[in-house]
């Protein structure tokens, strides 16, 4: 007697401001993909979406403050339990919004340490293609996430084409392995420990740190001393 498989949880971050957003629109189809492929294998998908422009308050608090309002706290939550997470922009001025970026700056380094994640991006123009894999990329890799080969940009004239189809395919399925293979569990049941923890992160290796030296009153504002002359 065969059981059930459990389903596998997706998150989806979109941060388009219009509604309907071209930025959501392109997540959702790579969602929808993920859950259509992962059907075909035997099991669902159950997906849960982070809109950024519905925490535009509480980010800009939580960046300022570190204080953390209740949506943000349900992002954090949706994102800790999610087995991979499509994570979607608008591109403004050759770099991914400021909203977008803003919400992973606030977010604890161990956060999403090892779990897989497609990135996309949209844009009035193509010239702003390489976004996706010049700068979304290196902020997932100091995120530590596993990032998928395939990124998926869509700019204006993308919309209708077969090209992009495919590569929405390309990135579900190869999430999808990463989900299946349960490697993040792995990692943080196996190695979790062999990770630099940074200060303040989770995972209770934190290095202690002397909050009253000099160094560090300088870096809250601060002055230090003065300095001893020598006799």
């Amino acid at each position: 007697m065969s059981t059930a498989k459990e389903p596998y949880r997706l998150a989806v971050v979109s941060a388009g401001t219009s509604d309907p957003s071209s930025t959501r629109m392109l997540a959702d189809r790579i969602s929808s993909r993920v859950g259509s492929l992962a059907r075909e294998r035997g099991v669902s998908v159950e997906v849960e979406v982070i809109d950024l422009r519905e925490l535009a308050t509480e980010i800009t608090t939580a960046i300022v403050s570190q204080l953390m309002g209740p949506k943000m706290t349900r992002a954090v939550e949706v994102l800790g339990r999610a087995d991979g997470v499509v994570a979607s922009a608008p591109v403004y001025k050759a770099a991914p919004s400021g909203l977008f970026s803003s919400f992973f700056h606030v977010l604890d380094n161990d956060l999403l340490i090892a779990k897989p994640v497609v990135l996309a991006a949209t844009a009035g123009t193509a010239r702003h293609a390489l976004v996706v894999d010049e700068q979304m990329r290196s902020l997932f890799a100091y995120l530590r996430t596993m990032t998928v080969p395939t990124s998926v940009f869509a700019a204006t004239e993308d919309w209708n084409s077969s090209e992009l189809g495919e590569r929405i395919g390309r990135a579900a399925i190869e999430l999808l392995l990463l989900m299946e293979s349960g490697f993040a569990e792995q990692v943080r049941s196996e190695s979790w420990r062999s990770y630099q923890h940074e200060y303040g992160s989770a995972g209770g290796t934190e290095l202690d740190i002397d909050l009253g030296s000099d160094l560090m009153r300088l870096a809250a504002g601060g002055a230090a001393p003065p300095q001893r002359r020598a006799e």
